[in-house]
């Protein structure tokens, strides 16, 4: 419609390509490939950033792209021509029809006054007065009329404004020159500007090595050493760190190679004097002398053959001799001048010239001037490789011999050497070397130790870059392993040297990229190869090196690399034969074929559990194929190529396996890190399966397996009982996890294992699951601790429970806690031996003494519940209520089977804030602990203690990408900036003349570049700030949006035109220059970097003002600029830098990208605000820095920028936030005492009506084996969140007594007293009257003989008259059980003694039927009677199995340590069991601890079952069949 009625208006469409040159559409095409790929249309989105930039408002944008012809599907290259050179090129008529276009009909032939004015309204927001005038004959208008009146208005909208009134701001082409970097540097260097393209290349690849993104010493060294000897290498490093600020930045290393080795020779020694001034005085000292003196005669020997006269003498004469020969000053030590004489005549200094000279060429990257200089360069590495022999560990690279010989040719490798700049006399006469003529080197014996040993001991490490670009160790190996696609195109790449063929008929050929395809084996790739062996090598004919081949160190290979390309690089390891530990090089390391699962076509949201899970169905058995191949050397170990597979494959160590691949069904685990492909006598082609956990965690292979297990037999594999994994099921580990550490309580696997379950199945209890769980639970224990498997899949048990707990259902990850639960009263249900369970009634405590609610509460739970898991696993607890009104107590106890204690959760939050002064000063980090739900006005206050500015100095921001996000308000919850970080910077106070640093006051020092104190510059002198009348408000400019309370972080609220804005805020900005754009507003983009600052300004603010001030705190950004002599820059060619500040400032919006004065359509990027004496009145724009390109090449140390000291209060904050916590405390937090809220009164029996209470929990009552759950998880808020909390607890001797509840002494004496009658007391009760006479909290120590007192009953899980076994008799009416015998208190330091019989309850001791409510015979009863008589067991447990969680809620992963009956601890992981060191344990993510009591007889745990019936499980096993079977159908 409209867009084709302008377009055919416009040049006809086609002709528009008369209006621009090739160069122009080679361009704008290029562009459009970056922006859309290869792609004919650009998108909207694209087409906003990328053509119009960002500062056209969003619904010009829309109009414009609709307008090109843009739609959903994009706009077409064409169209887009035609309407950028309308834009630029085109006349007005032809601008006016455009914009006729905007506003016409579909037709294009007339524009309705209605559209008109909805559409300026959108674009402008209003409509102009004159339009009227266009619409004086009716409501619509045709383009001639419309032609007319507009040529006429041209100002009327922004559109007229923009294409017709003022001239376009933005053309097609801009040939305006900023000066690049690279010209910058050639300026300053002796490189020239296609030298340093092509090195920045390189130190970027060196760069990407650093473990610290920064090139760095512990990058560097290894890079040059060897060959630079390790006491050179250090020196070498500052010689090139200029700016002293510990790494080299591309200018440092561009200025340092260039002196070193392009200068005149004065130039490259004194580089050298760099080397050896270690401590950087300008001076070597003796000492230095000295140190420097031996490396040299190492290099000598490293490098040359022929002899030196030095070389024979004493060190300390050869120093004395330089310092009489050359020290003017005799001072004891050289100049730089007198270095540089004695090195003009020294043979030494000038070989450790040569050296690095080598190091900066090969290593570092400097493209060789002459073809001659670099077949030196590489003949003296060569030749200093083949002295030193192979080194293991190192790769060597092959090279055809046919390359190699021209080559040879071309950089006349065998003529008689030149040394490079060698000085006209010759210190001592230079023997020609005395090796073997190079082309005589075998391939093999020559050495190698090259200086990059990042590497790992094989070729299959060296791969990383090709595919891991992010990963922080990719090596720079790009540079050096070629694949095989960059085939042909680095031939054009390679320009000559700069005296290289200028005379074609006399100069040798340049060769083109190195070709090693003749060496490998023509064959097809299986797959592809995922390491980086390049190919394989023919066999035959056998390959001959010197013959077919060359080799050369890895930094020879790299330099050859980046200088003429290769199609393919062969790196081969050096190893060492097992044999003879001779080291030789692997020419044919071990080709392994890998495959993987394809997935199988299952639908993924089927419910996981009661579907059995992932478990494929047993018809379909995996399928494999072959994925990729690669080449590992023979002594690798499987820990080696499952770590590189990882990270080349970007898959957790963890969830990835290897199996080895004999056939369909056999596969075998290769689960021993340690052993060699060479000692599993893996061959060539060998298939290895890579598998990997599913997204439920669950292992295809395993699943496979369980599916398919009829048919094929497991080979049974021999392990250490119990040491078995569990299979994941899919999201099952918390099943797992929970079930290992069961499996690992050694009297309950006993009672399993020894079959005594299935005399005791319950099959009829209406709350168990008809036996099922325990059979389950019983077969699978077996499984376990067969010995028999290295894992089994507990399908039977995960149906069971898949069956009668739903709510383990779904594919969510559960918490293992809720899981062990149910399991152990699932356990306890099917197993529980009272069949009928009787009512019991719950009678209040009324007062009446600990002991016997105690023991009367555990009586009514045994009368219900006996089964082994009672026995082991339940205690006791106390809780205690307090009314708060009349102070009745009223006390329950309640069984428990496994402690939950809440972790304190942390109240507060660690917040990291940095502090930014006015004063230029490095800002300062500092630490603060806050509480969660504190304001930022707490926040600033806490802060300004710190560090020592008031609260109303402080501006809180937000900063996120170099610009100020926002300001929190004072009044606001302090919240974790997602991203981003929080800053604090300081502003100046208004009116107050203290506050020194804001650099307004009359004591300003005189500034930098000797601008004089301000107050005499002819302004009033500037104390007082404000005329006292005047209201002081401070404006953070920009803020006037999205502010509802006004000013952030409490700043007075501004007058709309108040006189006194307080600062403003600025930006560091460079641009960003491309040489493929579409507009010329596009060719140069800003770009932010760097902190923001924020800026003084009032109402008397000067321009100039702004710029001292803004200097003031970026001048520790810039580097000074260097004194001449010290620097690396080529003295004939310096800049002077002559400009008094390196930066510009420009009024800009917000987003800093365009300027706060202009419309859109100028395309303005801010205006500059001129540095002179006038008013600087900003309103409220922000403004840019905006650097002077050379300055920033130069001078802008970015390394500065990031830095910050950290105050002491980080680390301490740090600290207190990880502080770990004790067991203790969390079961001091348990048992303290806590206030019942409103919302839960308590109804007091006294008051009768419902009050106000306290309550406190104790323990009363300790199982012989006791489980402790870590509450992490909690609920607040409405969402879950975990503690991450780490919990100290003991291992062993865990003593849980302190928190016993305290016994009550009188009772205990009384309940003595009535016992005598019966019994008399034998002479130890004695000690015990003694002991109870002492006072509870001192008696809580044991006295001598191991009977506690009665009050530290507490240290036994028994009260006094439970002194009986837990489970005694039941009390009829008021009948007192006067059977107590004292002696035997010892019984109650069994904690829950209860004698397992197949019955119940024993009483205390006594043998009396009558008594008794169990069908147990006596001597049953005696038998127990004696065994408890002499034990005197004591609350003390050792660990033996931990459930940990690491990770987050509902995700996370679940793994169990668990120490085995053999006394070793074993790590179960899902199916992986691998036995751990105890100090490996990670004992930080513990969720659940189990605990066993020492000293305890766990074989009395154990039922008769003398004369008793099994149960009958066939049944069972029938109906989990049937119900299995029909799963299987359903799937």
């Amino acid at each position: 419609g409209s867009f084709t009625f302008w377009k055919n208006g416009f040049n006809n469409g086609q002709e528009s390509t008369r209006v621009f040159t090739d160069v122009e559409l080679k361009r704008l095409k290029d562009a459009f490939k970056r922006t859309s790929g290869l792609s004919y249309y650009m998108n909207q989105q694209c087409f906003f950033r990328e053509v119009l930039g960002d500062g056209v408002p969003p619904k010009v944008a829309e109009v414009i792209y609709n307008s090109f012809g843009g739609t959903s599907k994009g706009l077409h290259f064409n169209n887009l021509i035609v309407g950028l050179v309308l834009l630029t090129r085109g006349r007005d008529e032809e601008k006016a029809k455009y914009i006729f276009s905007l506003f016409a009909n579909e037709s294009g032939s007339y524009a309705t006054r209605e559209d008109m004015e909805s559409m300026l309204r959108a674009v402008d927001g209003e409509v102009p007065p004159c339009l009227r005038k266009c619409f004086t004959e009716g409501e619509k208008v045709n383009y001639e009329k419309f032609k007319t009146w507009l040529l006429q208005n041209k100002d009327a909208f922004t559109f007229s404004r923009w294409l017709l009134s003022g001239g376009v701001c933005v053309t097609l082409t801009d040939d305006s020159d900023t000066p690049t970097f690279y010209q910058t540097l050639a300026g300053v260097t002796h490189l020239e500007e296609s030298d340093i393209i092509d090195l920045e290349k390189r130190y970027w690849l060196l760069k990407a090595q650093s473990r610290t993104g920064r090139f760095d010493l512990e990058t560097f060294v290894p890079l040059v050493s060897p060959p630079i000897h390790a006491s050179l290498s250090e020196g070498l490093f500052h010689a090139f760190d200029e700016n002293r600020d510990n790494h080299i930045d591309f200018k440092e290393i561009s200025c340092g190679l260039s002196a070193c080795c392009r200068g005149p020779v004065a130039e490259r020694q004194k580089f050298c004097f760099k080397v050896f001034d270690v401590d950087r005085d300008g001076i070597l000292s003796r000492g230095e002398i000295q140190e420097m003196v031996i490396a040299l005669l190492e290099v000598w020997k490293d490098n040359r053959t022929d002899s030196l006269p030095e070389l024979h003498a004493n060190v300390s004469d050869i120093v004395d001799e330089i310092l009489k020969m050359h020290d003017n000053t005799k001072m004891g030590h050289l100049t730089l001048e007198d270095y540089q004489i004695w090195s003009v005549k020294s043979a030494l200094a000038n070989e450790f010239l040569n050296l690095l000279f080598q190091v900066c060429h090969i290593v570092l990257g400097l493209r060789p001037a002459t073809p001659e200089e670099e077949g030196q360069i590489i003949r003296g590495w060569l030749d200093r490789e083949s002295r030193h022999g192979l080194q293991p560990g190192h790769n060597w690279f092959l090279i055809s011999m046919q390359w190699w010989q021209q080559w040879k040719d071309y950089v006349k490798y065998d003529n008689r050497p030149i040394v490079v700049e060698q000085p006209s006399i010759l210190g001592s006469g230079r023997s020609p070397p005395a090796t073997e003529p190079a082309t005589e080197r075998s391939g093999i014996s020559s050495s190698f130790s090259s200086s990059e040993d990042r590497f790992s001991d094989n070729v299959s490490s060296a791969s990383e870059a090709s595919e891991s670009t992010n990963s922080s160790d990719s090596t720079a190996t790009d540079i050096c392993f070629a694949r095989q696609h960059n085939a042909s195109d680095n031939n054009n790449q390679c320009f000559l040297g700069a005296n290289g063929n200028t005379l074609p008929h006399l100069a040798v050929q340049r060769p083109g990229a190195i070709d090693n395809q003749p060496l490998v084996t023509p064959e097809p790739m299986k797959a592809p190869t995922l390491t980086m062996e390049g190919g394989r090598l023919k066999r035959s004919p056998p390959l001959i090196p010197g013959r077919d081949f060359e080799t050369v160190p890895e930094p020879v290979w790299r330099a050859l690399y980046h200088w003429y390309g290769a199609n393919l690089s062969l790196p081969r390891p050096v190893i060492r034969q097992t044999k003879t530990q001779e080291p030789e090089l692997e020419l044919y390391p071990r080709y392994l074929l890998f495959l993987r699962q394809q997935p199988a076509t299952r639908t993924p949201q089927s419910n996981i559990w009661v579907n059995m899970g992932n478990v494929p169905s047993p018809n379909a058995p995996l399928k494999r194929v072959l994925a990729y191949t690669g080449c590992f050397s023979r002594m690798d170990t499987i820990k080696d190529i499952h770590g590189y597979l990882s990270q080349r494959l970007r898959i957790k160590e963890e969830d990835m396996r290897l199996w080895l691949y004999n056939s369909e069904n056999y596969l075998t685990l290769l689960d021993d890190e340690d052993h060699t492909l060479e000692s599993l006598k893996i061959q060539d082609e060998q298939h290895l399966v890579i598998e990997v956990r599913n997204k439920d965690m669950s292992w295809p292979e395993e699943m496979s397996f369980i599916a398919n297990s009829s048919k094929m037999d497991r080979h049974k594999v021999p392990t250490e009982k119990g040491a078995t994994g569990l299979s994941n099921l899919g999201n099952t580990c918390f099943m797992n996890s929970s079930i290992q550490c069961v499996s690992n309580t050694k009297p309950l696997t006993q009672y399993f294992i020894s079959g005594r379950h299935l005399y005791e199945l319950n099959r009829t209890n209406p709350i168990g699951m008809r036996g099922h769980m325990a059979k389950c639970y019983g077969d699978l224990v077996q499984e376990l601790w067969s010995g028999t498997q290295k894992n089994v899949a507990p399908l039977k048990l995960r149906w069971t429970i898949a069956k009668y707990a739903p709510r383990f259902n779904g594919f969510q990850q559960q918490d293992s806690q809720e899981l062990l639960a149910f399991l152990l009263d699932g356990l306890h249900e099917d197993l529980n031996r009272v069949h009928e369970k009787p009512y019991v009634e719950l009678k209040d405590s009324d007062g009446r003494p600990d002991w016997e609610v105690a023991s009367e509460a555990w009586e009514n739970h045994l009368r219900r519940n006996r089964s082994i898991v009672v026995d082991l696993f339940h205690g006791q607890l106390k809780s205690q209520v307090k009314c708060k009104t009349c102070g009745h107590i009223s006390a329950r106890f309640d069984p428990f089977n496994f402690l939950s204690l809440p972790l304190p959760m942390d109240s507060s939050m660690h917040l990291e804030i940095t502090v930014i002064k006015l004063d230029g000063s490095t800002p300062v980090r500092y630490g603060l602990r806050l509480n969660m739900d504190e304001k930022y006005t707490g926040l600033k206050k806490q802060l300004s203690e710190l560090c020592g500015l008031k609260a109303e100095q402080l501006l809180l921001a937000e900063v996120h990408l170099s610009n100020i996000k926002n300001f929190p308000l004072d009044n606001q919850k302090v919240r974790l900036s997602v991203n981003g970080f929080l800053c604090a910077f300081e502003i100046p106070v208004p009116g107050s003349p203290t506050s020194v640093s804001s650099p307004m006051q009359t004591e300003v020092p005189p500034l930098t570049n000797g601008t004089v104190s301000i107050a005499t510059n002819g302004i009033a002198p500037r104390t007082t700030l404000i005329p006292n009348g005047m209201p002081s408000t401070v404006v953070p400019c920009g803020t006037e949006r999205s502010l509802p309370n006004g000013i952030p972080n409490g700043h007075v609220a501004p007058l709309q035109d108040g006189p006194f804005t307080g600062y403003i805020i600025a930006m560091h900005r460079k641009m960003m220059r491309t040489e493929l754009y579409f507009l010329s507003s596009q060719k140069n983009r800003p770009s932010l970097f760097g902190m923001p600052l924020i800026v003084p300004c009032t109402v008397h603010t000067r321009k100039r003002d702004l710029y001292d001030a803004v200097w003031v705190q970026v001048s520790r950004l810039a580097s000074p600029l260097p004194p001449q002599e010290a620097s690396n820059h080529a003295q004939d060619c310096d800049d002077s830098m002559g400009y008094q500040y390196p930066f510009t400032l420009r009024v800009v919006q917000r987003d800093g990208n365009s300027c706060a004065w202009c419309p859109w359509y100028r395309f303005c990027r801010g205006c500059p605000v001129d540095c002179c004496d006038e008013r600087a009145s900003l309103g409220n724009a922000y403004i840019a820095v905006d650097w002077d390109p050379t300055a920033l090449h130069l001078r802008y140390q970015t390394s500065q920028e990031r830095i910050v000291e950290e105050h002491a209060s980080v680390e301490q904050s740090r600290q207190a936030q990880a502080e770990p916590i004790s067991l203790d405390s969390c079961l001091r937090a348990f048992t303290g005492e806590e206030e019942l809220g409103e919302d839960e009164l308590y109804y007091c029996s006294k008051c009768r009506t419902h009050r106000l209470a306290t309550k406190k929990l104790d323990l009363w009552r300790l199982p012989p084996i006791l489980i402790v759950h870590l509450k992490r998880f909690q609920f607040v808020n409405g969402r879950w969140i975990k503690s991450q909390k780490i919990v100290k607890f003991p291992r062993e001797n865990f003593d849980p007594s302190a928190f016993l509840a305290p016994r009550e002494v009188e009772q205990t004496l009384q309940g003595q007293v009535e016992c005598q009658g019966e019994d008399p007391v034998k002479p130890e009760s004695s000690d015990m009257v003694t002991a109870i006479s002492i006072p509870p909290p001192a008696s809580q120590s044991n006295s001598a003989k191991g009977l506690s007192s009665p009050s530290s009953g507490k240290k036994s899980g028994t009260s006094l008259s439970r002194g009986s076994s837990p489970n005694s008799s039941p009390k009829s009416g008021g009948r007192k059980q006067v059977r107590l015998r004292l002696p035997q208190l010892g019984s109650r330091h069994r904690l829950c003694s209860s004698k397992e019989n197949l019955d119940s309850s024993i009483r205390d001791g006594s043998s009396e039927p009558e008594h008794s409510t169990s069908e147990t015979d006596g001597p049953d009863t005696e038998a127990s009677q004696h065994q408890r008589e002499d034990i005197y067991v004591e609350p003390i447990y050792n660990l033996y199995a931990i459930s940990c969680h690491s990770g987050i809620l509902g995700g996370g992963h679940y793994v169990t340590y668990a120490k085995n009956p053999n006394g070793k601890w074993y790590c179960y992981n899902d199916s992986s069991c691998k036995e751990v060191h105890s100090e490996e344990i990670d004992t930080d993510s513990a969720y659940i601890l189990f605990y066993e009591q020492q000293g305890v007889n766990y074989s009395q745990f154990l039922p008769k079952t003398d004369g008793k019936k099994m149960a009958d499980t066939s049944s069972m096993d029938e109906d989990f069949e049937s119900d299995y079977k029909k799963y299987c159908v359903l799937q």
